[in-house]
């Protein structure tokens, strides 16, 4: 008898935020442990929104000019683009709770230093410390729930990771708006207002989120994170200034971007010597990784210009007040909620993610294209129309690159993997942010000359004099048709931005064409540390560790690992002898060949084929291609084992025999199936805790039984498809059973309700005391025999699992007497019944 283990019943260590043994998490608990993940990924994102809308009036305030204005969002993004990969390697090196409690501190101070600004340089340094802060909780938010949570399950929560970017997204510029707009606050309490969010979000941290933490020797790899980040600030010190300061072609851009890229070598050279480099170059072998990480890239220039462009937009293009600005971005906020909730949804459901990303590139780059072509006096609802365009594909993007590059990675490098694909999205909004606003002041320079031409020369004096100092305009301020003037500069000027980011947008989805989808694992980072920690305790002697063969094997000839049955880890198979051909075997030997097939002799692909002697070393592994092939090498004639698995497949152990010739064994899998639900009182919803749940197969043979948990779930994996019964009985409730067909691949949830089973017990009596063998008889209230009984030596009776409803009882034995009752709740205790002759 297979006895399998549900969700709901692990050791005292799951009820606080962790899963014992590596077990599956259930929906509450990671709602729990994420709930102070969540709200700190709030505050993050309402710092960098809150302020768009308020941005020109503060730059006003502060006396700064357009180059303030980039810088106070571009310092930000500067310093959580260069912090975010050390972020990610602190978190594969140390408590991931401490790492996002010290950011949300950090966060803290820099908001309330910044709120106490004077001039716009202190604003900017302010704004630095906030980026290092935000440049964590980004990082670490995905890379916590990776730990927790199965790329196949993480489509859900990434949803609700959307859904708070969007909430913060579309509350952020309508709280700035409303704070700047409200004379006895000011935009100074901008800053302010996220300090109360941060420190209940470490409050809700320190209570809900619990991860195990690996203690092992660290080595920080400080150099790596120094040389990056000055390369990354030189680089948009370049981009920020060249064009108004100096030319592009100039002795300061040569000297920048030339000491840009001998930092950018440095690195390199420091990332391969380092024992614990903060980007592991290996990393980007894998080509998703890597075609994810410049997706990102330029995905990163269109979020950005969008959230910090449009603000400029509605206040100085169409006189709207810091409110409505926040107002009227509500239709890109809206797609950005629907697209990243709806497919998160639906990619836990089928497992298919490239068709997002793909949807995504291409509504993205359409949304900035047709933003393009707008003026100051474009009608809204085209532009609504065009916001909403760029917000689905951005929702549909954002969450899926770094879902796309967390399937591919070892639980050891997810922190890192993860934060290089935020990092290049970081960079690409600090590059474009600096780039394009750079851009959009000389645009808008040269449009407001243009439009100065058909003005009297009193109107081009007193417009050279209010831009002298590359100030932002007070639209109020400026006579109409000067301000006309500049309100379609700035309309033009903001729409050609939005024209480069469509672009660059276009790059991107050329990008995701070439991404390949590879199926989404079902364990989290955590529950594969933990399998892959027993397979190396059981592994027999002198097999071979994945670590040994990486260093035997050439790094592109180590295929991607893949979840196994019950989210267990197989070790990376050794694919092929040249990078792209059929597979072949590594060294010379005997050639083992065949194909690895399913249900009704379908291929099984990406199946992990492994050779290993009768005493149990390994001799060698391959990977099935898409038409299920497989080759492997024996060293020699001889007896060995052939060991065959694949994510929802029963593992097949096969004994070959090989002699001097090469061997063709072709090996058949049998899918295996997973079986969850959840257990509830019919009538109420509740759950019921603690219900023994057992499924057995058609034979009527035990498959697995288990009981439920807190919330009424329950779990088994390793089911082979088919129809089979599922019984679940539990106190004070009717024994019910169900058939249940389960599927040939994936989880099978159904949900069981449970009558109250009520009872009725008592004692027939008669004058000299208990009446035994007395015949006691159930009867409904449309006249059925529900049951009978007879009384023992003591007199009593008892009925069980009824139905609440009236009921009559008749006791016989002397002469009958019956009574009615009415049946309700858990039912009728002591129900004694007295029987006697006339009398008597």
């Amino acid at each position: 008898m297979a006895t399998t283990t549900p969700a709901g019943v692990r050791g005292s260590h799951a009820k606080h935020g962790g899963a014992a043994d590596g077990a599956p998490m259930t929906h509450r608990q990671i709602m729990e442990a994420l709930s102070g993940l969540l709200l700190g990924m709030f505050v993050a994102i309402l710092s960098s929104t809150i302020v768009t809308n308020a941005l020109p009036r503060i730059i006003g305030d502060l006396g700064g000019g357009q180059s303030a204005y980039t810088w106070v969002v571009t310092a930000s993004l500067l310093a959580m683009t260069a912090t975010t990969p050390l972020w990610g390697k602190l978190s594969d090196l140390y408590s991931k709770k401490a790492l996002v409690q010290i950011a949300l501190i950090i966060y803290v101070l820099g908001s309330a230093a910044a709120g106490l600004s004077q001039n716009p340089g202190m604003l900017i340094a302010c704004r630095v410390v906030q980026g290092i802060g935000v440049g964590g909780l980004s990082a670490l938010a995905q890379i916590v729930m990776a730990a927790m949570i199965s790329p196949r399950e993480r489509g859900r929560y990434s949803g609700y990771l959307g859904a708070t970017f969007a909430v913060a997204t579309v509350g952020g510029p309508l709280l700035g708006g409303v704070i700047t707009d409200t004379s006895w606050l000011g935009w100074r309490w901008c800053f302010y207002v996220g300090v109360p969010f941060a420190v209940i979000a470490l409050i809700v941290l320190q209570k809900t989120l619990h991860l195990p933490v690996v203690k092992r020797d660290v080595k920080v790899d400080w150099g790596g994170a120094f040389f990056i980040s000055a390369a990354v600030s030189l680089l948009l010190l370049w981009v920020t200034f060249a064009g108004d300061k100096y030319d592009w072609i100039s002795g300061q851009t040569y000297a920048m971007v030339g000491g840009a890229v001998v930092l950018g070598l440095l690195f390199i050279l420091v990332e391969s010597k380092a024992s614990e480099p903060i980007i592991p170059l290996r990393l980007f072998r894998n080509r998703t990784i890597t075609l994810s990480s410049l997706a990102s890239l330029f995905v990163g220039v269109a979020m950005f210009t969008g959230t910090v462009f449009f603000s400029q937009y509605f206040q100085l293009a169409r006189d709207k007040s810091p409110t409505m600005s926040g107002v009227l971005t509500i239709p890109m906020i809206g797609g950005l909620f629907v697209s990243s909730t709806v497919s998160g949804q639906i990619i836990t459901k089928t497992g298919k993610w490239k068709v997002w990303l793909v949807s995504g590139g291409f509504l993205v780059t359409a949304g900035l294209g047709l933003l393009g072509t707008i003026r100051y006096d474009t009608t809204y609802w085209h532009i609504a129309i065009f916001m909403a365009l760029l917000g689905l594909g951005i929702g549909m993007m954002m969450q899926n690159l770094v879902l796309s590059t967390q399937n591919q990675v070892a639980p050891s490098d997810l922190g890192s993997a993860s934060s290089t694909v935020t990092f290049f999205r970081s960079l690409g909004g600090a590059i474009g942010v600096s780039a394009l606003g750079a851009i959009m002041a000389n645009r808008i320079t040269d449009y407001v000359k243009d439009g100065l031409t058909d003005l009297g020369p009193k109107y081009a004096k007193l417009a050279a004099g209010s831009s002298s100092s590359s100030s932002i305009p007070d639209m109020d301020k400026l006579p109409k048709p000067l301000r006309t003037v500049t309100e379609s500069a700035y309309g033009h000027g903001i729409a050609d931005v939005f024209l480069i980011a469509a672009g660059m947008a276009l790059i991107a989805f050329l990008i995701v064409l070439f991404i390949k989808e590879v199926p989404l694992r079902t364990s989290g980072a955590l529950a594969q540390a933990a399998a892959e920690g027993k397979a190396e305790a059981a592994a027999p002697a002198g097999a071979e560790s994945p670590a040994a063969v990486e260093e035997r094997v050439p790094s592109w000839a180590v295929a991607e690992t893949e979840a196994g049955p019950q989210g267990t880890q197989r070790p990376a198979a050794v694919a092929t002898a040249t990078k792209e051909s059929a597979p072949m075997p590594l060294s010379g030997g005997i050639p083992v060949r065949g194909y690895v097939r399913g249900a009704e002799s379908a291929p099984v692909p990406q199946a992990a084929v492994t050779l290993i002697s009768l005493a149990g070393r390994q001799l060698g592994r391959s990977v099935a291609q898409a038409d299920g092939s497989y080759a492997v090498d024996a060293p020699g004639v001889g007896s060995y084992v052939l060991i065959a698995s694949a994510d929802g497949f029963q593992p097949q152990a096969s004994t070959i025999v090989v002699n001097d010739e090469p061997v063709a064994y072709d090996i058949l899998l049998s899918g295996t199936s997973g079986l969850s639900g959840v257990v509830r009182a019919a009538g109420f919803g509740t759950p019921v805790k603690d219900a023994m749940v057992i499924v057995t197969d058609v034979r009527g043979d035990v498959l697995a039984t288990g009981t439920t948990g807190e919330q009424g779930e329950f779990t088994f994996a390793e089911l082979v498809p088919g129809v089979m019964t599922v019984a679940v009985n539990a106190a004070g409730h009717r024994p019910r059973a169900l058939p249940v067909e389960v599927g040939g691949a994936g989880v099978t949830r159904i949900e069981v309700e449970l009558d109250s089973g009520a009872q009725l017990q008592g004692v027939v009596r008669a004058p000299h005391g208990p009446l035994a063998d007395a015949r006691v008889t159930l009867v409904d209230a449309a006249g059925n025999v529900v049951g009978t009984a007879r009384t023992g030596t003591d007199g009593a009776y008892a009925f069980t699992d009824l139905n609440t409803g009236e009921y009559t009882v008749i006791a016989t034995g002397y002469p009958p007497v019956a009574t009615a009752l009415t049946m309700g709740g858990r039912g009728v205790d002591d129900h004694d019944i007295e029987l006697a002759h006339p009398g008597e």
